[in-house]
């Protein structure tokens, strides 16, 4: 029996590293995601940690996920050329399973200062973001998959997000990570149930399932409503967990749920001990599932390999100038406005007025989150 294996996303990271030693030493690491792209500061990597990358790699149990490569960016820029060099290299030396990337377009002038954000689901957009999975997949060569996203202007996006993605997954026959705490976020910044949210997506597609923690902002505009933030610096919620339980039975293809967290939340010895809490009762939810699909002789069906089917024929790729030019313009306007209702005068004088942006509608707490998360990675 195929069997889903409890994961941990693992960077270097000395709080990371520190605090996932003990779960190595036990063995209960069953495969580990490793961010392939953000070591970009890094000119060599110890040798320790290569090793550990190909161990895992040669069970098979290596995933890598990509940071920062910017899929629906309008321009075709030469840091993405550098990316997929970088990641066709990487892909030689490591053996992945598969490589994720996430879901929008980064803001900010530097390629490795920014933040995913969502956009228009249009047909131009949806184009050019298949043209981008094709490319990632051409320098891997092995099943990729895209991140949903936690961040919304509306609810018609949330509600059309998993149609989109599985309209942008089947130009690669690729996969879909199911960030549960990303979703925790929509759930809860948008008032709407789980029920309702999870029938919109494409629960074959589902082959990676991230679990973390997140933080609450208090919001000038409505002071008796926190909006959930996916920050990944904190333990993760009961809630999550929950989802966890009702998500996984849904998931057909479901190979790997993995439990993510940054480094800055993981300096004390109470956050180190609440992480391995956290792996422990991730991996309870997981054997538990495992179990009860062995004692039934049943089990996730995997009949999707996700690689393509046929070979890519790619030419230049494609670009969007107006596009790039209101992505400039909203960045711009989000890292450089003091508050909510400056920022919605811009937008109303900007050329996203009266467009596919259709910036008139967007929730303002939303609007206000959207700055604050441009300025922290400004």
């Amino acid at each position: 029996m195929t069997k889903i294996y409890s994961s941990i996303a693992c960077n270097l990271d000395a709080n990371i590293l520190k605090t996932a030693l003990p779960l190595f030493h036990t063995e209960k690491v069953q495969a580990i995601e490793w961010s392939f792209d953000s070591l970009f500061k890094v000119r060599n990597i110890p040798d320790w940690f290569i090793d550990l990358l190909k161990e895992f790699g040669a069970a098979d149990r290596l995933i890598g996920h990509g940071v920062f490569f910017s899929l629906f960016s309008g321009k075709w820029s030469e840091e993405q050329n550098r990316w997929l060099a970088h990641l066709k290299k990487v892909s030689h030396n490591f053996n992945f399973d598969h490589i994720t990337e996430h879901f929008g377009f980064m803001t900010g002038e530097n390629f490795h200062k920014g933040a995913p954000i969502s956009l228009p689901f249009t047909e131009k957009i949806l184009a050019i973001g298949q043209d981008r999975l094709k490319r990632i997949y051409e320098a891997c060569e092995c099943p990729v998959g895209l991140e949903n996203l936690a961040f919304a202007y509306t609810l018609d996006e949330v509600e059309r997000h998993g149609e989109f993605l599985n309209q942008l997954m089947e130009s690669v026959n690729g996969f879909i990570i199911l960030d549960l705490h990303n979703l925790f976020c929509q759930l809860h910044n948008f008032e709407k149930n789980f029920e309702d949210i999870i029938k919109l997506y494409p629960l074959d597609r589902v082959r990676e399932i991230h679990i973390s923690g997140g933080s609450w902002e208090d919001s000038s505009l409505e002071p008796n409503k926190k909006v959930r933030r996916d920050t990944h610096d904190d333990a993760v919620p009961l809630e999550v967990f929950q989802l966890l339980e009702k998500a996984i039975p849904l998931c057909p293809n479901l190979k790997y749920v993995v439990l993510e967290q940054l480094g800055t939340g993981l300096s004390t010895e109470s956050e180190q001990q609440q992480y391995q809490k956290d792996f422990f009762q991730m991996d309870q939810i997981v054997e538990s599932y495992n179990d009860v699909t062995d004692s039934k002789s049943t089990q996730h069906n995997f009949a999707n390999n996700f690689l393509p089917a046929i070979p890519f024929d790619l030419g230049e790729p494609l670009q969007d100038e107006k596009l790039h030019q209101e992505q400039i313009q909203l960045s711009q306007i989000l890292e450089n406005t003091s508050d909510y209702t400056t920022a919605k005068t811009a937008l109303l004088n900007s050329s996203l007025a009266n467009s596919r942006w259709n910036v008139e509608s967007w929730n303002p707490v939303m609007l206000e989150t959207a700055i604050a998360i441009a300025q922290k990675w400004q």
